[in-house]
C-alpha cells in the first residue's frame, strides 16, 4: 500500500513540479561536466544536512536511522520548500511515532532550523559589509549591500533576544485549545532558540560542518550551473543573490516553482548577472535541487517506514553526561 502511494505521489510530482522537458533546451546548451559537478555539489549539500541532523536530535542515534530521517526530510522539503519546515514536520512525526517526547522534538526542531538558517544570515551580514566597503565584488549601491547586511544583523539580534521573552509559564488546565497550542508553540520556540545557542557554544564539529556545508555546497550548485553556460558571474553576486532569492522558498509551492525561481532570477539580475544566462542557470539549479533530494528522500522514507514498523531503536541508551534519556524499546 505504501509503495503504491509513493508511486502515485511520484506521478503527480512529475506532472505538476519542475519538469525536465521545460529545461531540456537549456540542458542541451550546458556543459555536461559542469552539470555533473553541480549534481555532486548538491549531493554533498544533502549529506551535510544528514551530518547535522544526528547530533542535534540524538548523538546516540545510528547513522542508518539518521540518514533515513534526514533524507526523508530533504525529499519532503523538495516538494514543499517552506524553508525546510515541511521536512522538519515529517521528521518530527517520525521521531514522535518512535516514542520521543513531542516537547523535546519540537524544541530540537526549532534549534535545528535556527542553526541551519543562521548560516545564511551571518554570511549576508559579513559579505554585505565587505561589499559595501569595496573589499570584495563589483561596485554596488549600499541598498544592495549595506541594507541586506544591516537587516541580517538585525534578524540575528532579534532571534538571539527571543529567550528574554520567557516561555509564558505554566498553561492553566482549563485553557482553551488555542491558548494551549500557542503556549506550547511559544515555549518550543523560546527553548529551541536557547538550545540552538547552547549547541553552537559547545562547538559540536558535525553541527558546524553540516550547517556550513549545507549552505556552501548549495551555493556551489548555483555557481556550477552558471559555469555550465560559460558565464563568469562574480561569486559575491551569487552568494548575495542566494539568500535574498531564497525568500521565495517560504511560499508552499510544489517544488518551489515560481517562488524560488522568480526570486533568484530577479535578485541575481538586479545584482548584475546577465538575464538570459541567469534564467538558464537557475532553472538547471532548480531541477537538480528538486530531483536529487526527492529520489534520495523516497528511498529514505521507504526505509524509515519499515524501521518504524519493526520498532527499531531510534535513540540508544544514553551516557550519563549526554542529552535527555530517550530509549525506544523494540516492539513485539
Amino acid at each position: 500500500m505504501q509503495v503504491a502511494l509513493l508511486i502515485g505521489v511520484f506521478v503527480l510530482i512529475v506532472l505538476l513540479a519542475p519538469g525536465l522537458g521545460e529545461v531540456r533546451g537549456y540542458l542541451g546548451a550546458a556543459n555536461p561536466w559542469w552539470v555533473a559537478l553541480a549534481v555532486a555539489f548538491e549531493l554533498l549539500s544533502c549529506v551535510s544536512y544528514v551530518l547535522m541532523f544526528r547530533p542535534v536530535f540524538c548523538k546516540r542515534m545510528s547513522w542508518s536511522m539518521s540518514s533515513k530521517i534526514g533524507w526523508s526530510e530533504l525529499g519532503v522539503g523538495a516538494i514543499v520548500p517552506a524553508s525546510g519546515a515541511a521536512g522538519l514536520a515529517l521528521g518530527a512525526w517520525a521521531l514522535t511515532q518512535a516514542g520521543m517526547s513531542l516537547q523535546y522534538v519540537a524544541r530540537r526542531s526549532v534549534a535545528f532550523f535556527t542553526i541551519k538558517s543562521s548560516v545564511n544570515f551571518v554570511a549576508v551580514a559579513v559579505l554585505g559589509t565587505l561589499m559595501a566597503v569595496g573589499l570584495v565584488g563589483p561596485p554596488m549601491t549600499l541598498w544592495l549591500t549595506a541594507l541586506p547586511a544591516a537587516m541580517s544583523i538585525a534578524t540575528i539580534a532579534i532571534v538571539l533576544a527571543l529567550p528574554r521573552l520567557g516561555d509564558g509559564g505554566p498553561i492553566p488546565d482549563d485553557a482553551s485549545r488555542l491558548r494551549r497550542w500557542s503556549g506550547h508553540a511559544r515555549a518550543s520556540v523560546i527553548h529551541g532558540v536557547r538550545e540552538a545557542a547552547e549547541i553552537v557554544r559547545q562547538r559540536e564539529a558535525l553541527v558546524i560542518i553540516g550547517a556550513v556545508g549545507y549552505w556552501a555546497w548549495d551555493n556551489a550548485v548555483l555557481w556550477a550551473t552558471f559555469q555550465s553556460f560559460g558565464a563568469d558571474v562574480d561569486l559575491s553576486i551569487i552568494l548575495m543573490g542566494y539568500l535574498i532569492g531564497q525568500l521565495g522558498g517560504l511560499l508552499p509551492i510544489p517544488g518551489g516553482v515560481g517562488g524560488i525561481d522568480g526570486g533568484l532570477i530577479g535578485t541575481l539580475i538586479v545584482f548584475g548577472a546577465p538575464a538570459a544566462v541567469t534564467v538558464a542557470a537557475v532553472l538547471v539549479y532548480r531541477v537538480i535541487l528538486f530531483w536529487l533530494p526527492l529520489v534520495g528522500g523516497a528511498i529514505g522514507f521507504v526505509g524509515l517506514t519499515r524501521a518504524l514498523k519493526r520498532g527499531d531503536v531510534v535513540c540508544a541508551p544514553p551516557d550519563m553526561d549526554n542529552l535527555p534519556v530517550v530509549y525506544l524499546p523494540m516492539r513485539p
